[in-house]
């Protein structure tokens, strides 16, 4: 038993000259309906004739190519011209007639090159049946002709706006596809530069340190494990980037959140750099889009401290109010950069776009004591 469901969709996969079939059939049909009679499309008014072998072919070639009026628009609409003339020529009045008018709407609108040409052969063909009907006695009058050529402007018209309207809807599908492109690179961008730059800054500052404790071994030791728990960690959380990543992944993947601030400070602690926490109010449960900001300016504020301030006093203050997320991040100016990984700019300006994605503010300026501070004001209560 075949499903109804699935027609329309197997219908789209049909080829186009397939789907364009039925109009042409349909218009076959209609030419023999007792009930259509009188309604013929037609120019000229000549006395009718009965339907012989000649009104078969201008009928075929009338009706028939319209299958190819979208893939080949050209040839569809030559075909059709040569059964109108057929017919109009030789009195076989039909309602496939109407078939030139969609010929022509469809060149109009699929017709790629030669556009100009094709109106301007058209119209010189259009005139010379006029002037031959008239030679053959049509009644027909001036006015009637100029109608039915305006008919067939109108068509042509159509079509134009058709293909213009379409073209425009692609170019606009085409830029909004490169801008979510464009997005897209700069988000993977952004989070490959908050999880790897503070990891690594913090195993490069561990690594260095590990240099001259060679005459300390318990605390080499510790430094050299830390440096192992920092490695360690980064795969993790590069692993979970990369699950975000996978357009396959479930909803359970993990996001980092203001929650995990201890982590991060206790990390940065053993990198080597004096960090002074304070947190006010209660995380919450689901701190959405606000909570990972909040955890990215506090790790990249941190990478930084770790950059250019290492072993300077830096202070983290977070406060969680009911509307929104307030981080302050100082650093001393008195650290040594020694060793210390260079930077690209990338990490405040991906915080900038952040914060201010979500309607918040953002600063981050140098004081006057050679230290610096970040500030941000997140609102809350958005979804990630």
């Amino acid at each position: 038993m075949i499903d109804l469901r699935r027609v329309p969709a197997l219908w789209r996969r049909c080829d186009v000259t397939v789907r364009d079939l039925p109009i042409a059939l349909l218009l076959i049909v209609a030419s023999f309906l007792p009930v259509l009679e009188g309604h013929d499309t037609q120019v000229g008014d000549l006395p009718a004739r009965p339907f012989d072998a000649v009104a078969a072919v201008a009928l075929a070639l009338e009706c028939l190519p319209l299958a190819l009026r979208r893939r080949w628009p050209a040839a569809s609409l030559v075909l059709v011209t040569l059964g109108f003339l057929i017919a109009e020529l030789g009195s076989h009045h039909m309602v496939a007639g109407t078939a030139i008018t969609i010929a022509v709407l469809s060149a109009g609108a699929h017709l790629e090159r030669h556009r100009r040409a094709t109106l301007v052969v058209l119209s010189i063909v259009y005139v010379a049946l006029a002037v031959t009907l008239v030679r053959l006695g049509s009644t027909e009058g001036l006015d009637g002709f100029v109608a039915f050529y305006l008919g067939l402007t109108a068509a042509w018209c159509v079509g134009t706006w058709l293909r213009a309207t379409r073209t425009a809807e692609a170019e606009r599908r085409r830029r909004v596809a490169e801008a979510t492109r464009t997005a897209e690179r700069t988000r993977i961008a952004r989070e490959l530069h908050d999880v790897v730059t503070h990891h690594v800054t913090a195993m490069v500052v561990q690594a260095e340190a590990a240099r001259y404790l060679t005459a300390a071994p318990e605390r080499l030791d510790e430094t050299l494990s830390a440096v192992t728990d920092t490695g360690r960690r980064a795969i993790t959380d590069l692993r979970h980037l990369l699950d975000l990543l996978n357009p396959d992944h479930g909803t359970d993947a993990r996001t980092p959140s203001a929650g995990e601030l201890h982590t991060l400070v206790e990390q940065t602690r053993r990198a080597g750099q004096p960090v002074e926490f304070t947190e006010e109010g209660r995380t919450a449960e689901s701190g959405g889009s606000a909570g990972v900001v909040a955890y990215r300016v506090v790790q990249e504020a941190l990478t930084n401290a770790l950059k250019y301030a290492h072993g300077s006093r830096t202070a983290v203050h977070v406060r969680h109010g009911e509307k929104e997320i307030t981080v302050r991040v100082s650093t001393d100016g008195s650290g040594s950069r020694a060793g210390s990984p260079g930077g690209s700019g990338r990490g405040l300006a991906g915080l900038r776009e952040r914060v201010d994605a979500l309607g918040g503010e953002f600063g981050a300026d140098p004081r006057a004591d050679g230290g610096f501070v970040v500030r941000a004001r997140i609102p809350a209560g958005r979804p990630s």
